[in-house]
């Protein structure tokens, strides 16, 4: 059966240099689907292609049965988008947003209107109907946001970065609304520079970087493949001697990040025996997540 989004071998460039190098994905019915990377990796540019907004120098994509960017349009009929900035429109009110946006669909105000109360309790804003753009906090903007994008019910949700800017409570409370969503049976493809968030809510993930696909599939497998199954992460004064001298032999893999020593292994007890010999010596030990995994692909070095 053809994924709800497939796409296969997609490229490309801009000015000779090619930011989507052959990118594979198909994304299943009911599932979320993450696209991670750093800045720059080409996320956006996949994302924009996906949605028939970019046309691909090679490669062939098909969203909701329909190919792109032929037949984009008919496709985005039954899409919903969160982009990453907030683009609500700050003359209108709560409620005239969502009616507003859900013209664009060709949907009757009266069949709108009928969804209000829906939409708004599901972002919890059912008392601020009437209220200005301008009068809500970041967490209620990207709720309202999100329930814009449901305006049209649709099938497949982007959502780019959807947290991005909002406290602890603000994030759970969104995920406790997407989770919400793929409980109803909707597809969702996310990215985010959070990798707890990824953790969280993906069934499956990608980690692309350069243009190009590093590495797919469940989270935790992809974290069990790759990277060892704890973390020792070691700091204090004297902590560049200690791993000169200690952290090679005692770990699978090390590597010394600043003033923090992180040593991935299979069995932490030793690193630990070594580092409480040494009372200037501090550590932390962990299970390995996936934040380790993408910067072992990816690398550590800051991107602009």
């Amino acid at each position: 059966m053809a994924g709800v989004l497939e796409a296969r071998g997609v490229r490309k460039s801009y000015d000779g240099r090619e930011v989507v190098a052959g990118i594979d994905l198909s994304l299943a019915r009911g599932e979320c689907y993450g696209l991670l990377g750093p800045n720059g990796a080409g996320k956006t540019t996949t994302l924009r292609m996906l949605l028939g907004l970019t046309a691909p120098d090679a490669g062939t994509i098909t969203l909701l049965g329909h190919p792109v960017p032929q037949a984009a349009s008919e496709g985005r009929i039954r899409v919903g988008v969160v982009p990453q900035v907030d683009n609500l429109d700050p003359d209108f009110t709560v409620a005239e947003n969502l009616l507003v946006y859900g013209r664009y669909f060709g949907i009757a105000d009266a069949e709108i209107r009928a969804r209000l109360p829906r939409l708004l309790e599901f972002a919890a804003l059912e008392t601020r109907g009437e209220s200005r753009i301008q009068a809500l906090s970041g967490g209620m903007k990207r709720r309202l946001v999100l329930a814009r994008a449901l305006v049209n019910d649709p099938e497949l949700i982007f959502l780019d970065e959807p947290t991005t800017g909002l406290d602890p409570q603000a994030r759970h409370l969104m995920w406790e609304r997407l989770r919400l969503l793929l409980r109803q049976g909707k597809t969702i493809l996310l990215t985010t520079h959070f990798m707890d968030e990824a953790e969280r809510l993906c069934d499956r993930l990608a980690i692309i970087d350069h243009g190009r696909m590093l590495a797919e599939g469940a989270p935790h497998a992809l974290i069990a493949e790759h990277i060892e199954p704890q973390v020792v992460e070691v700091y204090g004064d004297g902590v560049e001697g200690w791993y000169a001298a200690q952290a090679g032999a005692l770990s699978s893999r090390a590597e010394l990040h600043g003033e923090t020593a992180f040593c991935y292994v299979r069995e932490a007890e030793p690193v630990v025996d070594s580092v409480g010999r040494h009372p200037a010596l501090r550590f932390l030990h962990r299970r390995a997540n996936l934040e380790d995994l993408f910067l072992k692909l990816t690398g550590r070095e800051m991107r602009e």
